[in-house]
């Protein structure tokens, strides 16, 4: 989800990607500095999807050989970079007695004024402790900008899911398919009953810091699976069936992914939204074509 540093502000208006960062930021990359905190990812061809998917309706089978190229991607997912939607279990309670809806299938979901990626749970909370932490609250449209003016792009669905499974046919997760070897914790998820109590096991309760696990295969990429979902450049679609252009695809699972809820927090698990949703679970990570 290397990373890409954000020193950067919202990018939810019209202008021209390099104009809606601060001074320092605009300031022209140079081409080696591109690829700083990047990996290169041999391409070559591998099984997509599971050969025993979890969730049919999301397309995670059937298996299908693919073929991608070298490209880089980032080590880390993006980090430091309107109302969106924040985890119920999150807001203090002050934050909560002002908010008067929710989302009638998932009441854990709560739409918090000016909640954005400086303020992550709203007014009252601040990115300045958590710069380490990946950049959340930032849309499809956001992420292309940003790794647009980094001189870089989102990764493929094919790659990102090729680089997750680091050459490891049909495993559950990057290192293999125990949820955690010699009983550590490798990925920051849910531990608890979702969705009224995260006990935070792994040492975290919402996004945890971008280097607080160690990586998770042998290409040396963190949080590919858990921390925060990860968007991707394709258009939704189930295999072998036409894209669905107003749906994006996201990898990767999150924090609030349990064996009793969501369960996406796998190579081959795969969802979507709409191109300009955000959330407290939802960041990414730049990808860049090997010249």
């Amino acid at each position: 989800m290397p990373q890409c540093s954000l020193r950067a502000h919202s990018l939810c208006n019209s202008e021209e990607p390099a104009k809606k960062y601060s001074p320092e930021v605009n300031t022209p990359m140079k081409e080696n500095e591109k690829i700083q905190k990047m990996v290169l990812i041999q391409g070559g061809t591998f099984e997509m999807g599971s050969h025993a998917p979890i969730f049919l309706s999301d397309g995670e089978g059937p298996v299908r050989d693919m073929t991608v190229k070298d490209f880089y991607l980032d080590v880390y997912e993006a980090e430091k970079f309107g109302n969106s939607f924040v985890l119920e279990s999150l807001l203090n309670d002050a934050v909560k007695q002002e908010i008067h809806d929710a989302v009638a299938a998932a009441p854990w979901w709560l739409p918090v004024p000016n909640a954005n990626w400086r303020q992550p749970e709203g007014n009252g909370s601040h990115i300045k402790d958590r710069m380490s932490h990946p950049v959340v609250h930032t849309s499809w449209n956001d992420a292309v900008a940003f790794c647009k003016w980094a001189g870089k792009r989102l990764p493929t669905e094919a790659e990102w899911e090729y680089a997750c499974k680091g050459n490891l046919s049909d495993r559950l997760y990057p290192w293999g398919n125990k949820l955690m070897p010699r009983g550590e914790h490798w990925m920051n998820i849910w531990q608890g009953e979702f969705p009224h109590q995260d006990k935070g096991e792994d040492g975290y309760i919402g996004p945890a810091p971008v280097e607080s696990f160690p990586a998770q295969n042998m290409f040396g990429l963190h949080h590919m699976v858990g921390n925060v979902w990860e968007w991707i450049d394709d258009d939704w679609s189930l295999p072998f069936r036409e894209p669905i252009p107003n749906e994006k695809v996201k990898k990767g699972g999150s924090f609030m992914c349990t064996r009793d809820y969501c369960y996406r927090h796998r190579c081959a698990a795969r969802s979507h939204n709409t191109p300009d949703s955000s959330a407290v679970n939802l960041g990414f990570r730049c990808a860049k074509n090997v010249q």
